[in-house]
C-alpha cells in the first residue's frame, strides 16, 4: 500500500486546507495525475500521485487542515477499479405505518455484531469525538460505507444535548440573539487565504510605524502620450499601453532617488535593495494577491505591460505559483479601478512602502503663475510608509518625484 503525503511546498508554508478531492475512492489514478486541490496561505496547489494505482482510502475530508509530510490518502498499486468498495444499497421503501415510526429514529440501530467492533471513522471525526468526549461506537450516523464522519459526531452530540421538551429560552443580550437566531444572518467560514490576508494586514499595522502622505498628479501629459501612441503601441507589441507602465517607471525613478523606500528592516539592520521587483496588487474572487514583476527596471514599457497582464490573468484563473508572489521590494495598488478617489493603503510587509493610485477625475486647477484656471485630469496618489526608517521629508520627496516624472514623460523615459 502506497501512502500519499502532502509534499514540500515552500519554506514558509507548513500546512494547507484540502479544498476538494479530484478523484474518488476506488478510482484508478495514473502516475503524475492530480488527486487533490490544497489551499495554502498564498496559492492553491494540486497534489499529484507519484504512483499508478487505485485509491483505497482518503484519510481527510474537504475543509480539513493538513501538514506538510502528513499522509492524506492510501493507494493500492496492485488494485483495479473493480476492487472499489461498492456503495451500500439504499433501503427499500417500507409500508406507510413503518415509515411513520422511522421518522422518530434518524438511523437504524447497529446490529449486535457491529456493536462489538471498533467504529470506523475519519481522522477528523475521531478528533472531534475526543474533543466532545463521545464514544464513536455509540454514534449511529454513518455514511454509505459505514464510516463515521464529523457531521455524524456533531449530530449525535446535538441529539444528546437537545431537551426532551421545549424549554424556555434563556435570556440573552439583544445583540447576541440577533447574531445567533436571526434567520437573515448567514455565517460563512473564512477561507485560509482570507484568514492569512486579515492576519498579515493586522500584523503590518501593529509592527510598522505606518503613516500616509498624499499628493496629486496632473495626468494631462501621460494621457496625451497614451492617446497618441496607443494604437501604434498595440500594433507593434500586442499589448495595450496602460497607466501601470508609466507608474511603474515613475516609482523606479523615485526609488533610485530615495533608496530607503526600497528597503526592509531585519532586527536592528536595514537591508537596502539595489534591485526593483515591483509588486502589483490584483483583486480576485479569493481576495487580494500581489504578484511581482521581477527586475522591472530592466523592462521596457511593453515588457512591463506584458508581464502585468500575464500575472493578472494567472491570478484571475487561480494559477499563480509561489514564485510569482514571493519577494517584492515595493508595491503599487490601484484603487481607482473600482472608483476610489483617495485611500490609505496598508504596507505589504516586510516592505516599507506602498503607492496607492486612484481614480482620474477632471477638476479645475491653477496651471500657471498668472492664476489661469483650467479643467485637468487629476489623480490623487498616496504613499504609505514605515516611519521607523523613512522620514517624512524622504516620503514627501519620493511622492513629489513620482509626480514630476509623470507630469513630464520625457524625464520619465530618461530616469525611469
Amino acid at each position: 500500500m502506497i501512502e500519499i503525503k502532502v509534499p514540500e511546498l515552500a519554506e514558509s508554508i507548513t500546512e494547507g486546507t484540502i479544498v476538494e478531492w479530484l478523484k474518488k475512492e476506488g478510482e484508478l489514478v495514473n502516475k503524475g495525475e492530480s488527486i487533490a486541490e490544497l489551499e495554502t496561505d498564498k496559492v492553491n496547489v494540486e497534489i499529484n500521485s507519484e504512483h499508478t494505482g487505485v485509491i483505497k482510502e482518503f484519510l481527510f475530508q474537504p475543509g480539513d487542515n493538513v501538514e506538510v509530510g502528513q499522509v492524506i490518502a492510501k493507494l493500492d498499486e496492485n488494485g483495479s477499479e473493480s476492487s472499489a468498495p461498492a456503495p451500500a444499497e439504499e433501503p427499500k421503501a417500507e409500508a406507510a405505518p413503518q415509515a411513520e415510526e422511522a421518522k422518530s429514529e434518524p438511523v437504524a440501530e447497529a446490529s449486535t455484531e457491529e456493536k462489538g467492533k471498533p467504529a470506523i471513522a475519519s481522522p477528523a471525526a475521531r478528533k472531534r469525538a475526543r474533543e466532545l468526549g463521545i464514544d464513536l461506537n455509540e454514534v449511529p450516523y454513518k455514511d454509505p460505507l459505514g464510516r463515521v464522519r464529523v457531521e455524524g459526531v456533531e449530530a449525535y452530540k446535538q441529539a444528546q444535548t437537545a431537551p426532551a421538551t421545549p424549554a424556555p429560552a434563556a435570556k440573552q443580550p439583544a445583540a447576541a440573539q440577533v447574531v445567533n437566531d436571526d434567520p437573515r444572518v448567514e455565517r460563512i467560514k473564512m477561507s485560509r487565504r482570507r484568514q492569512t490576508i486579515a492576519k498579515r494586514l493586522v500584523e503590518a499595522q501593529h509592527t510598522a510605524a505606518m503613516l500616509t502622505t498624499f499628493n496629486e498628479v496632473d495626468m494631462t501629459a501621460v494621457m496625451d502620450v497614451r492617446n497618441r501612441r496607443k494604437d501604434a503601441f498595440f500594433k507593434k507589441h500586442g499589448v495595450k499601453l496602460g497607466f501601470m507602465s508609466f507608474f511603474t517607471k515613475a516609482v523606479i525613478g523615485a526609488l533610485k532617488a530615495y533608496p530607503y523606500v526600497n528597503a526592509e528592516i531585519q532586527g536592528n539592520e536595514i537591508l537596502l535593495k539595489n534591485f526593483y521587483d515591483i509588486g502589483v496588487a490584483v483583486s480576485t474572487d479569493e481576495g487580494l494577491v500581489v504578484p511581482v514583476v521581477r527586475n522591472a527596471d530592466t523592462l521596457s514599457f511593453a515588457g512591463i505591460e506584458s508581464e502585468i497582464g500575464r500575472l493578472a490573468e494567472k491570478a484571475r484563473n487561480n494559477q499563480l505559483g509561489l514564485g510569482d508572489l514571493q519577494g517584492g521590494t515595493f508595491t503599487i495598488t490601484n484603487g481607482g479601478t473600482f472608483g476610489s478617489l483617495n485611500s490609505t493603503p496598508i504596507i505589504n510587509a516586510p516592505q516599507v512602502g506602498i503607492l496607492g493610485m486612484h481614480k482620474i477625475q477632471r477638476r479645475p486647477v491653477v496651471v500657471d503663475k498668472n492664476d489661469t484656471v483650467e479643467v485637468r485630469p487629476m489623480m490623487y496618489v498616496a504613499l504609505s510608509y514605515d516611519h521607523r526608517i523613512i522620514d517624512g521629508r524622504d516620503a514627501v520627496g519620493f511622492l513629489v518625484k513620482v509626480k514630476e516624472l509623470l507630469e513630464d514623460p520625457e524625464d520619465l523615459l530618461l530616469e525611469g
